[in-house]
């Protein structure tokens, strides 16, 4: 293994944790989350962000090493192992509410730090395989239509008025929740439909990736359901909520008060570094496979995750993804901190 890539092994302590809480009872099941959200925002707070990028002989090494891409592939396995760990101890008698409610928000940390920010990783990869692994994790939170969303209409739409997953300027998280559920979903079919008219087959073929995606969520639901029971299938459901509120939790935190220039003709000027808030901080960085560099993801978003840059033109947050995705959640606060950074990008 590359000594650069095991820095990346260090989100694995969340799996760990998770194993550990579904093995306990009482207080020990919150541990994973105490380090996520309390541990870790408040160690960002003290360090520095590094804005370092590697160099071009060491990128091109990091681009050709194998071990960065098999990290993410026992990202794979992990997940399916503690899901079913986790319905397993769920389906237990005698669970307290205090031991299911800790369960569930474990499980929902993983849905949103594994299950759809790695799947969200794999998905912009062109190798089918990894496309095939991207969509299993994105099930593990019944988020399967992402892939075809995020892919084909959010990275064309970022930072515009047109993208359900761009927060606006003044928009509560709260009131960001609905809008980009609700019409990411429908977004998703309206591409996915439009692909199938293109092609001359209508929007009801099983060749419809919606469709697809569909059919595999209710598979997966029925065999939770006739193996565990319906109260088991609602945690996992539940959990699965989660994993989806953290994801959008990260969106509103990424595009807050960014726009791109239109252009006239409804187009708009090339999504740039400046279009997304970009955190250095590494902590937040390793546990969430550089996704905290978003700048460069949006600038180039077949770069692999290894390899993402620094931009110095990109609007920088305050601290890391952990802490942002907190503050975010006091909206007062959050505009008096982020209103005014806008404020001063645009002067």
């Amino acid at each position: 293994m590359s000594i650069r890539a095991y820095k990346y092994v260090s989100p694995l302590i969340i799996y760990i944790g998770a194993w550990h809480s579904f093995n306990v009872t009482g207080w020990q099941i919150w541990l994973p989350l105490i380090w996520a959200w309390i541990f870790i925002p408040l160690i960002e707070l003290l360090l520095k962000p590094s804005p370092v990028n590697m160099s071009a002989a060491e990128e091109e090494l990091a681009k050709k090493d194998r071990t960065y891409d098999i990290l993410l592939y026992l990202i794979v396995m992990l997940q399916y192992l503690l899901l079913v760990r986790f319905l397993i101890v769920m389906s237990s008698e005698g669970l307290t509410l205090n031991d299911s409610i800790g369960r569930i928000w474990v499980m929902g940390l993983l849905c949103g730090t594994f299950g759809i920010n790695v799947g969200h990783e794999l998905g912009h990869r062109v190798n089918k395989l990894e496309q095939t692994l991207a969509k299993a994790l994105l099930l593990t939170s019944l988020y399967m239509h992402f892939f075809t969303e995020h892919n084909k209409g959010h990275h064309k739409r970022v930072a515009t008025p047109e993208d359900p997953s761009s927060a606006r300027y003044g928009e509560t998280i709260y009131a960001f929740y609905f809008r980009t559920i609700f019409f990411s979903y429908l977004s998703a079919w309206h591409i996915a439909n439009e692909e199938m008219r293109k092609k001359g087959k209508s929007i009801f073929s099983f060749h419809n990736e919606m469709l697809q995606f569909h059919i595999i969520q209710a598979i997966l639901l029925t065999t939770i359901i006739l193996i565990f029971g319906w109260l088991v299938t609602v945690y996992f459901i539940a959990a699965a909520l989660i994993g989806i509120l953290l994801l959008e939790t990260v969106n509103y935190i990424e595009h807050y008060g960014l726009q791109r220039k239109a252009i006239g003709d409804g187009k708009y000027e090339r999504a740039m570094p400046e279009h997304s808030w970009n955190s250095d901080h590494i902590i937040g960085r390793l546990m969430l496979f550089e996704l905290s560099r978003h700048s460069d993801h949006h600038y180039m978003a077949s770069r692999k995750y290894q390899v993402l840059r620094h931009h110095d033109n990109s609007p920088q947050m305050p601290t890391g993804y952990p802490g942002m995705m907190i503050l975010s959640l006091f909206p007062p606060i959050w505009f008096y901190i982020m209103n005014r950074r806008i404020k001063k990008l645009s002067a």
